[in-house]
């Protein structure tokens, strides 16, 4: 049965393609969302950006007809603008119109109330779901990019063979494994069926499985603590492998293996990659410190301070104290960028590294891989259930998605880290707290 759906204005800011998302449904726009929309169009980051798309789209479906009376789209829908419902008998009991979300809040009573076709209200917003319910409203998040997390692809199997086929693949580095559904790269731990006294870790490539190439060996004085960082290490230093997204909770070491593997590919990789681009989104946790003051690098720098407390340790450590951080960038070698000035670069022949990835939306992620350029690398790394944008959660931010997108991709490799190395306090922290 067709169904009316009205469309809140965060989700067209989270996906201007959102309007070609619902099939062959009525899509109603509020009035007052594109008032939002007209509001937030200033605005230089990727929220603005996205107002401007919408209005976009919007303006090329009014050259087709008038969207106050309704406009057909190639999967046969429609759109329509209408104003908010503002008539006293449409009107809800309590309700302040002086708010936008309540305004679309009453076109969706209204609507429903006409009872010709079902009427759902399509938010982001938490709380105008709430309200929503309250009404008696249907309402739904905007489910079309995402995924299922708690079945997110973790990048790990286990497989049972015989103790001649565990034999031989210790004997000969390989064993071909012509059966079982299992994605490009995919890790596998290979168990006896009879017993546990004997394993081994492969992984999967093109019907065969391999042992790891770089097991046991130290990157930049990092080493391997768990099975699922030997798993990550292999990804990382696998030239073949361009896109690698690593998830994990606090502490298990998604960023200093990136930054050791990329600074020993830079420094060590006999020119492979021409220097670390490193980037993370500015999303502050709790109040904003407002605007800071130097230059681009002075501005970023506290945003970075992370990336400098790895870099630190692992240039302390390994290559030379006091200063060595500095001299690499000087140099080129290290480059630090925030997210907002990606957008239109080409980045060949860089090992770039994405980190907190799941504060950004899938939008997001497919504008950042969509610079990568020849000979480069690009590593994403966050940890889906530690998200600080207001608009995403574990199932819906970009991070999760490309992990799900891209996992049958020969270029592309995924780990689920699970056990925490920081310290004893920071794995007690993520567990119980």
């Amino acid at each position: 049965m067709r169904k009316t759906y009205i469309l809140d204005t965060n989700v067209l800011l989270h996906d201007p393609e959102s309007l070609f998302s619902f099939e062959d449904n009525a899509i109603v726009l509020p009035l007052s969302v594109i008032e939002e929309l007209d509001r937030i169009k200033r605005r230089s980051d990727e929220v603005g950006r996205n107002a401007r798309e919408v209005s976009r789209r919007l303006d090329e479906l009014r050259m087709r007809g008038r969207l106050s009376e309704g406009v057909g789209l190639a999967n046969g829908g429609s759109v329509r603008i209408e104003i908010n419902g503002n008539q006293p008998d449409n009107q809800p009991y309590g309700i302040d119109l002086n708010t936008t979300d309540n305004r679309i809040l009453a076109l969706a009573y209204a609507h429903m109330n006409n009872g010709q076709t079902p009427v759902i209200l399509v938010t982001k917003d938490l709380n105008l779901r709430i309200k929503a319910d309250v009404l008696g409203l249907a309402a739904e998040d905007f489910y079309s990019d995402k995924v299922d997390y708690h079945k997110l692809y973790s990048g790990v199997t286990e497989l049972y063979l015989s103790v001649e086929e565990i034999d031989r693949f210790y004997r000969e580095g390989y064993l071909d494994y012509p059966g079982g559904d299992l994605q490009p790269h995919q890790f596998c731990i290979l168990k006896l069926a009879e017993s546990s006294s004997k394993s081994a870790l492969g992984r999967y490539f093109h019907h065969r499985l391999h042992k790891l190439t770089h097991d046991g060996k130290a990157v930049y004085g990092i080493k391997a603590l768990n099975k699922e960082q030997k798993f990550a290490l292999d990804l990382l230093l696998d030239e073949t492998i361009q896109v690698v997204t690593l998830v994990g909770k606090a502490g298990t070491g998604k960023t200093i293996m990136a930054l050791a593997a990329g600074l020993e590919k830079v420094l060590e990789g006999g020119g492979r990659y021409n220097r670390i681009l490193i980037t993370r989104p500015i999303v502050p946790l709790g109040n904003d410190l407002g605007y800071l003051p130097g230059d681009k690098e002075d501005k970023i720098r506290p945003w970075m301070q992370p990336i400098y407390d790895n870099l630190e340790y692992l240039c302390n450590e390994h290559i030379q104290p006091n200063g060595c951080i500095d001299y690499l960038i000087a140099n080129g070698k290290i480059e630090l960028e925030a997210l907002t000035y990606i957008r239109g670069r080409s980045i060949p022949k860089q090992f770039i590294i994405c980190d907190e990835s799941q504060n950004l939306s899938p939008h997001v992620i497919k504008t950042i891989l969509t610079r990568v350029g020849r000979g480069s690398k690009i590593i994403f790394t966050g940890d889906p259930e530690q998200i600080d944008h207001p608009y995403l959660d574990a199932s819906s931010n970009g991070l999760s998605y490309l992990v799900e997108k891209i996992k049958a991709e020969e270029i592309s490799g995924h780990i689920t880290l699970i056990k925490g190395e920081r310290s004893g306090i920071a794995e007690l922290g993520a567990r119980l707290l």
